[in-house]
C-alpha cells in the first residue's frame, strides 16, 4: 500500500452520517426507508403499550362495577348506549339487544339469547380488531427489513466494486469505505427488524389475553341473562 493511499484512508470519516452521505442513491433510499420503518414501528409499540394499559384498567374498573351488586339496568342507564370503554361497549351491546327483545307487553321475542350472544360477539370482534390494528405493520417490518437491508448491502458492494474497477486499485484502503457504506444498510435493517419481531410477539399475546378477558366477561354476562330468560 503506497503512502498516498494510506493517508487517504486515514482521512476518511467512518461515522454513520459520513457513511450515509457517501453511499449511492439507491443505498440512501434503502437506509431512509428502513429508518422511517423503524421510527414508525416504535411509535406503534409505544402507542400499543399505552392503549393496552388503559384497556386493562378500564376492564378492571368495569368488572368491579359489574359485580358490585348494582342492578344491570341501572348500570346500563349510567354508562349509556355509547360508552367510551371497551368492556362497557360489550356490556351495552348485550343490554341493548336484551331491551330490544322485549315486546311492549313485557314478553320476550323468541331467540333473544342467540341475538344477545351474537351482538356481544360482534362487539368483541370490533374491540379485538382495534387492539390488533398496527401489529401487522410490525410483522411486515420484522420479516422484510433484513432482506431490504441486504438488498442495500448487495447494491452498495456492487457499486464499490465498479468504482474499484474504474480506479484500478484493489487495496483494502480503497475497498473498505464502499463496503462499510454498504454494510450499514444491513445493520439498519436488523435494527428495524429485531424490535419489531420481539414486540409483535409480545403485543400480539397481550391483545389475545385482553380479548380473552372480554370473551370471558361476555360468557358470564350471557349466563346471567340466561337465568333471567329461564326464570
Amino acid at each position: 500500500m503506497d503512502q498516498q493511499t494510506l493517508a487517504h484512508a486515514q482521512e476518511l470519516d467512518f461515522s454513520l452520517l459520513a457513511l450515509f452521505v457517501r453511499a449511492s442513491f439507491t443505498v440512501k433510499i434503502v437506509m431512509i426507508a428502513l429508518t422511517l420503518a423503524s421510527f414508525w414501528s416504535w411509535s406503534i409499540i409505544v402507542r400499543k403499550f399505552i392503549t393496552f394499559r388503559a384497556a386493562r384498567s378500564e376492564a378492571a374498573a368495569f368488572d368491579q362495577a359489574f359485580w358490585s351488586g348494582e342492578p344491570l339496568d341501572e348500570l346500563f342507564d349510567q354508562i349509556g348506549p355509547n360508552p367510551a370503554g371497551a368492556s362497557q361497549r360489550i356490556f351495552a351491546a348485550g343490554m341493548l339487544e336484551w331491551r330490544r327483545s322485549h315486546r311492549q307487553d313485557g314478553e320476550l321475542i323468541a331467540g333473544a339469547q342467540a341475538r344477545i350472544d351474537r351482538s356481544m360477539d360482534i362487539a368483541i370482534a370490533k374491540e379485538g380488531e382495534a387492539l390488533n390494528s398496527g401489529l401487522s405493520f410490525l410483522a411486515t417490518v420484522g420479516s422484510t427489513a433484513p432482506f431490504v437491508g441486504l438488498f442495500g448491502t448487495v447494491w452498495g458492494i456492487k457499486v464499490a466494486f465498479e468504482e474499484i474497477a474504474i480506479s484500478q486499485n484493489t487495496s483494502l484502503a480503497v475497498v473498505a469505505p464502499g463496503i462499510s457504506e454498504a454494510l450499514v444498510a444491513t445493520a439498519i435493517g436488523l435494527v428495524a427488524a429485531i424490535p419489531a419481531v420481539i414486540f409483535y410477539n409480545k403485543l400480539s399475546g397481550d391483545a389475545d389475553k385482553i380479548t380473552a378477558g372480554y370473551e370471558a366477561f361476555a360468557d358470564e354476562f350471557s349466563t346471567i341473562l340466561s337465568r333471567q330468560l329461564d326464570a
